[in-house]
This record gives C-alpha cells, sequence and structure tokens, in this order.
C-alpha cells in the first residue's frame, strides 16, 4: 500500500490529518507529518524526512503532500521524490487528504491524480444568486 507522507509549515498537516481521520473514522493508509517549524533548520529536517520515508514505502511508492508549492517544506518534499518512488503534490487542503483516504488501494499515480482532483474539486466559489 501506498505510504502517505504530510510535509507543512508547523501544525497545519497534523491539524488536518487528524480532522481527515476523525471525519472518516480511520487512517487506511500508513501516514505520517513532517513539521516544519520557522526557524527549523531545513538539511536536518530532510534527513527527518527521508527516515519517514523510508519506513512509510513498503514498496508501492510514497505519496507526499505539502502546503505552498516553493516553500521550504515544498523543498523538502521535492528532494523526496528526486531520490526514490515518489510524486509530490502541493497545495494540500481537507477535501484532497479525505479524497486520498477513500482511495486506499489504488497505485501511487492514481492516489496522486485523486489528490490533485479532491484538492481541485474541494475548492468552491459560492455565492448568493442575485437573480432570486
Amino acid at each position: 500500500m501506498v505510504g502517505l507522507l504530510i510535509i507543512t509549515h508547523d501544525g497545519v498537516g497534523s491539524c488536518l490529518l487528524e480532522t481527515a481521520v476523525n471525519t472518516l473514522g480511520v487512517c487506511p493508509l500508513n501516514a505520517r507529518v513532517l513539521a516544519v517549524a520557522g526557524n527549523a533548520d531545513p538539511d536536518a529536517l530532510a534527513l527527518e524526512a527521508a527516515d519517514l520515508a523510508r519506513e512509510l514505502d513498503d514498496g508501492s511508492g510514497l505519496l507526499v503532500l505539502t502546503d505552498v508549492y516553493g516553500s521550504t517544506p515544498s523543498n523538502i518534499a521535492a528532494g523526496l521524490v528526486r531520490n526514490r518512488r515518489a510524486v509530490m503534490v502541493a497545495g494540500i487542503n481537507l477535501p484532497m487528504l479525505i479524497r486520498i483516504l477513500n482511495y486506499p488501494q489504488l497505485d501511487l499515480d492514481r492516489l496522486a491524480e485523486k489528490a490533485v482532483s479532491g484538492g481541485r474539486d474541494g475548492v468552491l466559489c459560492c455565492k448568493p444568486d442575485p437573480y432570486t
């Protein structure tokens, strides 16, 4: 089964994962979170992320979710993707995470597609109809 590693600023990833698991009642994927504090050493975090990646990947691959593309968490995630069978998806949100956890049986590529579609489809602009 694909492993899931969430790398975000501070407690964003932990809150999202906890909320998704509480909503679904279960975490069907082997998932871990790496929180990146503003004053953290990126090199030390990269080593910690590599350890987590090895722990999570049973040979099926690793899906790495991060918050802001180009930020320190994203750069750490990008380093993981270069060195193993892994896919990084930036822009994590709750709909993305819930979608992923609803399809734990998918392979890495299809799970990454679900992540992107869940994140994108979960963003809506809702305003009143001016004609009603």
